[in-house]
């Protein structure tokens, strides 16, 4: 198949044109390739030296003397060079030879395509030119045809009129003689051009054209020919396992064969020979406890609240890493049994000596095995730890009970004498004991039907009382919710306010995890919490027998005297009764809610038992534990406080969750709220009788040394009769002394301290301020705190002021 045969139409000769094109454009890219093809060779031939120049350099001295693997690598690194070497030279034979046959090959194309189209151009306009004149031609002899008809009929017409003679029939005729005359030599023409035309188009598709394409094939032939040994040569140069390549690459196949591992070491390690280093002990430094107050013990695991989930989460994760470890080295073990009995199919020497070989797999497995000891050894210490707290509640990891003494120093509730902690050290720890251990008288015998005759102590002059003086009751048959020694939902802090002496002992609820347990307190050389354990069968226990009823369980500890657990040795001697001011949850109906705190709702509510109309505050169950002390504190402070001034305590709920404050309910809101919408309605003497209120609140507060620190009009509350009561004491303390602690906070501006601000901003006087009044407000301000009035002072001027303006006290 040739291109005269088969590329002789226009659609046919478009394409080849299109197709010369594409191989211009081939060619192009192909120069463009190689181009950068002799760069890329030329750049990693001087990487490829570089390296080897940089393998080259090894460390200094003699460290490597002897060496066969140092010897083949500096071999190595010289066969590498030789390799870059050889790629230059073939990137510049590349470049010499092939580069520049395809730029002229590229130009020889060029050439050869424009003179196909301009010769075939030229015989195409050959044909059509005579095909143009050869339809020229037929029109003319149309033309000079019609004439001559048109001639010969006058001529016909005048010769019948006229005859033989006349002038004008001799100008018909001559007219005649000419339209003949030109008719006959256009034929002739005509004839001519069409025996022309007939013999061009015969030699134009059968010798012109075909000659043309036969000609053009045999050169685009040729330079197909040229392309290839362009091609040959840049492969035969890009081949990297020509002759060469293969003796640089034999050469370094020879230099490996030289390295044989066990001689590498012998020199070396005959020179450099010696004795095993002596063991290195870990010893606990014993200064670091020296100030933990015992709470740290040298070689022990610390098991208290701030540790104990780390350390079961610590276990945990011990126990799956254990359990991980095993299975690993149970597959080692088997694969390592695979390769010593030949199951596996080795590969090379290399493949043996580096991954899958006996020698790895039993390195793997003794390091598997010195991890499991070690996990093993942690996870022994760990469980011995939790073992040791047995069903003891998890003691507190930080001693708070310093920031409590001055709440127990003004608590006040049993017979109106003062309660205070024992400063209990653990050299006199012994002595406390056998003082408390003495017989005690009981007026009667507990009623536990499982408890054991009493035979020890007995403990009438320790027996508890209630507000009214009457023995508190652990003998009827109440159950666990009623005794006056369950104190519900009580928190840990109030726990320890209330256990003072060695023996006394209480029972309450804690959550813990999403979890609700009953622990027994009990104050014995500290204060030591016991988490009631529950049987299989739903019996409750601690070391000993285990119970029905959890009731029945603390009437057997408290009748037998035995310790409730043997590492603690703690015996239940007395039991701690509800305060008068614990109140019931059950025994508050919430109405209406009135607003939102800090710490939870306030309700509306009414007491079952009387019928009084009483505010509540509720402590939101998911809060934390810190959040829930500060709540409580609002009720410890309020309940010893007795003021028309300060807001009345009723009562505390801690039976069950939510924690509640009970108060007395105050109509009229915060002063905040009340002003704002009726202080047009207040006259001056009624807003300084206002003034005089709070500032009589604040001076009983003053006298029983508490700070609230965060008096506010939207902390004050409006009673009847407009009386001003001071509230909210979730930010107060009960101090010794005034003190003014360090730490800036950031609370409002209209409440920060003088000396907390940068630039001496002064709120100016509200409208109708009386003068004197303002001036008090400034004196307040002043910038040391020893110059500005206390609230005896403050009070004194107030009702001076109120006197001025004849207020009348109803």
């Amino acid at each position: 198949m040739g291109f005269s045969v088969h590329l002789q139409g226009k659609i046919a000769h478009e394409a080849l044109l299109s197709r010369q094109d594409a191989e211009i454009r081939l060619m192009d890219s192909m120069k463009r390739w190689i181009v950068n093809k002799v760069k890329c060779d030329r750049d990693y031939a001087i990487s490829l030296s570089s390296t080897a120049a940089q393998g080259l350099k090894t460390t200094p001295g003699d460290d490597l003397a002897g060496s066969l693997v140092a010897t083949s690598w500096r071999s190595i690194m010289e066969e590498l060079d030789n390799t870059a070497k050889q790629i230059r030279q073939n990137a510049d034979s590349i470049e010499s030879k092939a580069l520049d046959a395809l730029n002229s090959l590229n130009v020889e194309k060029r050439k050869v395509r424009k003179l196909y189209q301009e010769e075939h151009t030229r015989i195409l306009l050959q044909f059509t030119h005579l095909s143009d004149e050869v339809n020229r031609k037929k029109t003319e002899y149309q033309k000079y045809l019609e004439l001559y008809k048109l001639m010969r009929s006058r001529f016909e017409e005048h010769y019948v009129k006229s005859g033989r003679g006349g002038r004008k029939l001799d100008d018909v005729r001559d007219k005649y003689q000419k339209a003949c005359r030109k008719l006959h030599l256009t034929h002739n023409e005509y004839v001519l051009l069409l025996c022309e035309a007939v013999e061009f188009e015969k030699d134009f598709r059968t010798v012109l054209l075909p000659g043309l394409l036969e000609h053009q094939q045999s050169l685009q032939e040729a330079f197909i020919l040229s392309l290839k040994h362009i091609l040959q040569e840049i492969a035969n140069n890009s081949d990297l396992s020509s002759e060469k390549f293969r003796e640089i690459h034999k050469r370094i196949e020879n230099c490996l064969d030289t390295i044989k591992p066990h001689e590498e070491y012998k020199d070396f390690t005959e020179k450099y020979k010696s004795t095993p280093a002596e063991p290195i002990k870990f010893t606990f430094d014993e200064s670091l406890v020296e100030d933990s107050a015992g709470k740290l013990l040298p070689n022990q695991l610390t098991v208290d609240n701030l540790t104990v989930e780390w350390l079961r989460t610590k276990l945990n994760d011990l126990e799956a890493s254990i359990k991980e470890n095993q299975e690993k080295r149970n597959q080692l073990t088997n694969s390592h049994e695979g390769l010593a009995n030949g199951k596996t199919t080795p590969t090379s020497e290399i493949n043996n000596r580096l991954s899958t070989n006996v020698d790895t797999s039993k390195k793997e497995i003794n390091e598997l095995k010195c991890q499991e000891r070690k996990m093993l050894k942690q996870t022994e210490l760990i469980k011995s730890a939790l073992n040791e707290l047995g069903c003891e509640e998890v003691p507190s990891g930080c001693d708070l009970s310093l920031d409590n003494q001055t709440f127990i120093s003004n608590s006040s509730e049993q017979g109106g004498s003062e309660t205070h902690l024992s400063k209990r050290s653990p050299f006199n720890h012994q002595k406390l004991v056998k003082m408390l251990r003495k017989p005690f008288r009981r007026k009667s015998a507990p009623s536990s039907p499982v408890a054991p005759p009493r035979t020890r102590h007995s403990r009438s002059d320790s027996a508890p009382r209630s507000e009214g003086g009457d023995p508190v009751s652990i003998t009827t048959n109440k159950s666990l919710v009623d005794e006056e020694w369950f104190h519900g939902v009580l928190p840990r802090e109030e726990v320890v306010r209330l256990l003072t002496t060695d023996g006394d002992f209480l029972v309450r609820e804690t959550t813990r995890n999403d979890e609700c347990q009953t622990v027994l307190s009990v104050c014995w050389g500290g204060h030591k919490h016991f988490i009631v354990q529950t049987t299989a069968e739903g019996h409750y226990r601690f070391e000993g027998p285990a119970f029905p009823s959890i009731r029945e369980l603390i009437l057997y500890q408290f009748n037998s005297s035995l310790p409730v657990t043997g590492r603690s040795g703690a015996i239940l001697y007395k039991p701690i009764p509800k305060e008068r001011w614990e109140l019931n949850n059950d025994d508050v109906n919430l109405l209406d809610k009135l607003g939102r705190g800090n710490f939870g709702d306030v309700y509306r509510a009414q007491l079952k038992n009387s019928n009084e109309i009483v505010a509540v505050k509720t402590c939101r169950v998911t809060l934390p534990e810190e959040h829930k002390k500060k709540f409580l504190q609002e009720g410890r402070i309020l309940k010893q406080y007795d003021h028309p001034n300060i807001v009345k305590l009723i009562g505390i709920c801690v039976q069950k969750q939510p924690i509640m404050i009970v108060m007395e309910l105050v109509p009229g809101g915060s002063l905040l709220t009340f002003l704002r919408k009726k202080s047009s309605n207040l006259t001056d003497a009624q807003l300084m009788k206002m003034c005089l209120d709070a500032a009589a609140g604040m001076r009983y507060l003053e006298s029983k040394n508490c700070i609230h620190r965060d008096l506010a009009a939207r902390n004050c509350l409006v009673g009847y009769n407009n009386v001003v009561k001071i509230s909210d004491f979730g930010m107060s303390r009960e101090e010794e002394e005034y003190i003014v602690s360090d730490g800036m906070k950031q609370i409002p501006i209209k409440w920060t301290a003088p000396e907390a601000l940068n630039f001496g901003y002064r709120m100016p006087a509200p409208d109708n301020t009386p003068d004197e009044m303002y001036r008090l407000m400034v004196r307040c301000w002043e910038y040391k705190p020893e110059v500005r009035p206390n609230f005896e002072q403050i009070y004194t001027v107030v009702d001076t002021l109120c006197a001025a303006y004849r207020v009348s006290f109803l």
